[in-house]
């Protein structure tokens, strides 16, 4: 075994013991500050108050981890700033609320380190490439706001599915081990290290997230971890497997950018805010069709690990069945999402009539 390979391990296991062992100081100190989900609404399943800032334990994890066993490369460097910023910026919201603008203000700011630091998407393969054009098409002056749109957007998409225990660790989790899977088969041993110091704080923080949570993440966790996902998935796979570089990150991270997307399709169909808050995650509709929390958590769970299986699947094999794999993916979630609508929106519309009578 090679020190890059004890290091990989070393990490994961660093990651998941701090973040495991610091989880219940997390506890006390959100009591402390008052940082306390109170359910205010029909969106909270929860219904008694949950601890916030758990995302503090994950972070304190994956930075110890990274600090002790990963090469402090330019790239690492800058993600660790970005990852201080979004922290302190999710305990600040998970305590105060702050404004959606304010947020994405130091989101642009985050994105903005890590890119000049070096996390940056320079060029986008081209599948078509044995009949026309280059192998790669480089992004040019597209590169940098291509880049703030991922990095924010898988950021979001990350915060936006953390609405059941245990969803958004364990999704995240599944994630950064299929992430880890692929930089160990490309052999970029620094981003391995990364992302199973990431995998490990990830997974010690879930036997205190799983249901009934004794804390949640909050957005402290949530944007942390969609942060770092976002730039390894730059980092380490999209400068690596270039015929499928934006297509494998795309599946790995396939459900919280899904369900973002149908998020945002159905608000505008709705015409109503896209930033506004509604029921219809597929968290929520999967509740609203009888599946218990650890039911629902479970089937995304296995949807997450198929999509992940996937762009496995995709960077080993030839380019075509890969993409073939994509569009029978995309094709079932679609017909999935458009099926629940229809039957959450029947739902809602006997709930309404029940309640007129």
């Amino acid at each position: 075994m090679t020190n890059s390979n004890i290091f990989i391990i070393l990490a994961l296991a660093v990651g998941f013991l701090i973040s495991f062992a610091s989880t219940p100081a997390v506890i006390a100190l959100a009591h402390k500050i008052k940082a306390i989900d109170i359910p205010k609404d029909e969106r909270r399943v929860h219904k008694k108050p949950i601890p916030l800032i758990g995302g503090l334990a994950i972070f304190y994890g994956f930075a110890v981890s990274v600090t002790c066993f990963a090469t402090m490369e330019r790239e690492l460097i800058g993600i660790l700033i970005g990852s201080v910023i979004m922290v302190t910026v999710g305990i600040f919201d998970d305590k105060f609320d702050l404004n959606a603008k304010l947020k994405l203000l130091f989101q642009l700011i985050a994105a903005g380190i890590v890119i000049y630091f070096g996390v940056d998407i320079q060029f986008v393969a081209n599948p078509f490439v044995k009949w026309f054009g280059p192998e790669y098409i480089s992004l040019g002056l597209w590169s940098i706001p291509l880049t703030m749109i991922w990095i924010i957007g898988v950021t979001n998409a990350v915060n936006l599915i953390d609405g059941l225990d245990g969803l958004a660790a364990g999704v995240s989790s599944i994630a950064s081990v299929a992430l880890l899977s692929l930089t160990l088969i490309s052999q970029n041993h620094n981003a391995a290290i990364i992302t199973a110091a990431l995998a490990g704080a990830g997974i010690g923080f879930l036997p205190y997230n799983f249901n009934p949570a004794k804390i949640f993440m909050g957005d402290t966790g949530s944007t942390f971890l969609g942060f770092v996902l976002a730039c390894i998935s730059i980092q380490g796979i999209m400068k690596t497997y270039a015929l499928v570089s934006f297509a494998v990150p795309v599946l790995i991270l396939g459900l919280p950018i899904f369900d973002t997307l149908f998020a945002i399709i159905r608000r505008i169909l709705k015409r109503k805010p896209i930033m506004s808050a509604d029921r219809g995650h597929l968290h929520h509709r999967l509740l609203d069709m009888g599946f218990s929390q650890k039911q629902t958590v479970a089937i995304l769970y296995t949807l997450t690990s198929i999509l992940c299986l996937t762009a496995v699947v995709m960077s080993l094999k030839d380019v075509w069945r890969g993409l073939f794999l994509v569009v029978a993916v995309v094709v079932i979630l679609v017909v999935t999402f458009l099926t629940m609508e229809s039957k959450h929106d029947k739902s809602s519309e006997e709930e309404n009539s029940n309640e007129k009578d």
